[in-house]
């Protein structure tokens, strides 16, 4: 008989004893939670953005972190066998803007469901409210696991899919790399990705709650580019978060957990500069008698003006008729790079995943088996792979998990 323990009920989790059971294992799934997928409920504001409906190309430019790693995994099950396999079991999708894929219903509690079927009729036994204590393993061999109840789970494979450490209420408490490095295996640096930014100055405070969409965002280090997108961007009482500064956070996550990193907002990126400045001067042509805090009202929200103002270094009771070209420039320039400093990025209770992980050098991609110890998979978060927004590290999930479970099945039986 060949008998698997896998820990940790995400989506990695639940897949890769999905596969595993329908590949003839007997599949026991070890979940600390009172209940499967409970990070996974809270995605996508609970609506679960389970993955991305790209080209197969377009999905490992998205990928942050050692993305051809990912070759092996990906092919044998993409976004098109994901999609496949919920419409399939009961989950009805369907595909937003950028190709972002939701169940229908936008109830993340329908892509559990549909997991929870597949489990239940592929006989996986489910451990609720249980913890792996430890692995089990003699000569560089995995022989079994040892659980929180004090019971012996003998088995030849253990997957560890425990997630990272990010939204650490959810169970997220970095479980799996404490088991790595009990096995020998190197955990990478571990930082939150995907998360929203400090900033250093005072007037992005006085702005919290506005939502800006469409707006360009860059990231300097000097006269590098580190970042520059654009789109939604939320000012909070701390910063900067929206689906904008959470990829900015994927892609330059070294520079900003330092600290104090440059950055510009591009208010206006549908123009150039020379097309905005002459926006500028007609609108300053039409209301030239007034002063030039009763004239931008058309540029910006009315909640920003105050601070606006204070930024362009123009007093605000000047005529409009008064400025000078040079005044009007920078007024212009500030529109086009309104300048900030990202002082650090926020915690783990703040971000989707965390970067970092278990070293994909340890790991071999066409299996997801220990190079190091015989029998032990990882797969998921836990393993040093990241993503940007957009369903895509959901995406790693499914497609490590899969392959994690299929070829557990695949070597010698207990």
């Amino acid at each position: 008989m060949n008998q698997i323990v896998i820990i940790g009920g995400g989506p990695a989790g639940m897949i890769a004893a999905y596969a595993a059971a329908t590949h003839g294992a007997t599949v026991h799934l070890i979940e600390k939670n009172e209940k499967l997928g409970k990070k996974l409920f809270i995605t996508g504001k609970g609506r679960c953005n389970l993955t991305n409906a790209c080209d197969p190309e377009d999905f490992f430019t998205q990928v942050t972190s050692n993305y051809k790693f990912l070759y092996s995994s990906f092919y044998t099950f993409s976004n098109s066998d994901v999609m496949d396999l919920f419409e399939n079991n009961g989950c009805r999708l369907k595909v937003e803007r950028g190709n972002r894929v939701f169940p229908q219903s936008d109830h993340s509690s329908d892509v559990i469901r549909a997991l929870e079927h597949l489990l239940k009729t592929n006989h996986v036994q489910v451990h609720l409210r249980t913890s792996v204590t430890e692995i089990l393993e003699k000569s560089n061999q995995v022989q079994g696991v040892r659980t929180s109840k004090g019971e012996v789970i003998p088995c030849s494979k253990v997957l560890i899919a425990t997630g990272g450490l990010s939204y650490p209420t959810t169970g997220s408490t970095g479980d799996g790399y404490q088991f790595a490095k009990k096995n020998a295996h190197t955990v990478t640096p571990l930082t939150p990705s995907l998360v929203p930014c400090n900033v250093a100055e005072d007037y992005v405070k006085q702005w919290q709650g506005i939502s800006l969409k469409n707006v360009g965002f860059r990231l300097l280090d000097q006269n590098k580019v580190l970042f520059d997108d654009f789109g939604e961007l939320l000012f909070t009482h701390f910063g900067v978060s929206g689906p904008l500064i959470l990829r900015a956070s994927s892609r330059a996550n070294a520079k900003l957990m330092k600290g104090f990193v440059k950055a510009e907002i591009d208010l206006k990126p549908a123009l150039s500069f020379e097309q905005l400045e002459k926006r500028v001067i007609r609108e300053f042509e039409y209301q030239q008698n007034k002063q030039f805090k009763n004239a931008i009202s058309s540029f910006f929200l009315n909640k920003m003006i105050p601070e606006i103002i204070q930024l362009s270094g123009i007093d605000p009771d000047k005529k409009v008729n008064e400025i000078t070209k040079s005044e009007r420039e920078c007024f212009v320039r500030l529109m086009k790079a309104l300048p900030m400093t990202i002082s650090g990025l926020r915690g783990y209770n703040e971000a989707v995943i965390t970067k970092g992980g278990v070293s994909v050098k340890e790991i071999h991609p066409s299996t997801l088996e220990s190079k190091l110890v015989k029998g032990l998979f990882f797969a998921g978060e836990v393993i040093d792979l990241d993503a940007v927004t957009g369903g895509f590290n959901h995406q790693i999930a499914w497609s490590t998990g899969y392959l994690a479970g299929i070829s557990m099945c695949e070597q010698n039986e207990y």
